[in-house]
């Protein structure tokens, strides 16, 4: 037996396809920033949420978002007969604020490395 469920699977390949269609097949400017980092499918494979972020960072995320709403129609015409799924999930979009978290505490970790090195500072 695996450790993934059928759900985290499901997850894993409209990431992998959503990610190929960004690149190849939409032409929405709102997206081209726009990189999936999760797809979280509910057990019941109705339901995914699809969480993405930005180059720009939080900025453009509601016109990404909004982007991606408007775009949804054709993304599960072109994922549904590729996941082979009795029923194409429905699909929530969300800006992925992990990365900015992420970015803020190293931030705050080198400027605190920082003042430890400052001139009072000697090392032996």
């Amino acid at each position: 037996m695996t450790g993934f469920s059928r759900a985290d699977r499901v997850g894993g390949l409209i990431q992998k396809l959503l990610a190929e269609l960004l690149q190849k097949d939409i032409s929405d400017p709102r997206l081209q920033m726009a990189t999936i980092t999760e797809v979280k499918v509910t057990k019941d494979l109705r339901r995914a949420r699809i969480y993405f972020t930005l180059a720009g960072g939080k900025e453009l995320s509601e016109q990404t978002a909004q982007g991606f709403r408007s775009a949804a129609g054709f993304i599960k015409r072109h994922l549904g007969p590729r996941l082979g799924l009795r029923y194409m999930p429905e699909l929530d979009f969300f800006y992925d604020e992990s990365f900015d978290h992420g970015a803020r505490i190293d931030q705050l970790l080198k400027s605190i490395s920082s003042s430890d090195h400052g001139p009072d500072h000697t090392e032996n």
